[in-house]
């Protein structure tokens, strides 16, 4: 039986990659005397794989990585007035109205009626709240908790601490690497709903002969995803 609900939150209930594509394309601009757009890009990435171990996820190391990048692709040569952009544009970001998925609200209504729903994200801790607060929806959930990694060690410690552990829990997101795969692993379900832009550092093939991998086009059918489960599983 599935008792708790984990749902993701950037790119699963609101949007989130969308503004970091607009900043890269914004960082581009700023450096397009120097480099073009495709090679900047691969060495942000470089700069974000490298990073993401020190600064954690989310938009402050995202914009030290791009001030990284600045710096290399300049030799060292990059304008102070270039910095101060990459800096406001990371400032901007944190600014960022919360702009809901489709049918992320009923999703998590529905299911709060009837299981314990958990929101279960990573990143920064002060712009992860500020989100969740703007998004309207913290009222929803049983709990909160923002890691700074998704494992399948946190996955079981979180479905222990707030639900009847992780075999009896489903995990929902966007990400396959972070949403998916560890709570599998962890022995949960785990519900992959694809959304049109994923970070690179994110990205993993479907876990398409797991049997308890489901995935689905939107939130809005995950409701029904969940009773069919209960009444398949159901002694």
């Amino acid at each position: 039986m599935i008792t708790t609900i984990g749902f993701d939150a950037d790119d699963t209930l609101w949007q989130n990659e969308a503004f970091f594509r607009l900043t890269q394309d914004r960082f581009a601009g700023l450096l397009a005397d120097y480099t073009d757009p495709d090679p900047l890009h691969e060495k942000l990435v470089a700069a974000e794989r490298r990073n993401v171990g020190h600064y954690g996820f989310g938009v402050k190391g995202f914009t030290l990585s791009m001030i990284e990048t600045a710096i290399e692709v300049t030799d060292a040569r990059v304008p102070a007035a270039v910095i101060a952009e990459i800096i406001a544009a990371g400032r901007e970001m944190l600014r960022h109205p919360i702009e809901l998925l489709p049918e992320a609200r009923a999703a998590v209504t529905a299911l709060a009626a009837s299981h314990r729903v958990l929101l279960i994200t990573k990143g920064d801790l002060l712009d992860q709240e500020r989100k969740l607060a703007q998004s309207g929806l913290g009222d929803l959930f049983h709990g909160v908790e923002i890691v700074s990694d998704k494992t399948p060690a946190v996955y079981r410690a979180i479905f222990a601490r707030h639900g009847s552990g992780v075999d009896q829990a489903l995990m929902v997101g966007n990400s396959l690497k972070s949403d998916v795969l560890p709570v599998l692993q962890a022995g949960g379900w785990g519900v992959h709903v694809p959304h049109g832009l994923t970070w690179a550092l994110e990205h993993a093939d479907e876990p398409l002969d797991h049997p308890r991998f489901r995935s689905l086009p939107d939130l809005g059918k995950l409701p029904d995803l969940v009773a069919a489960l209960q009444a398949r599983h159901k002694p």
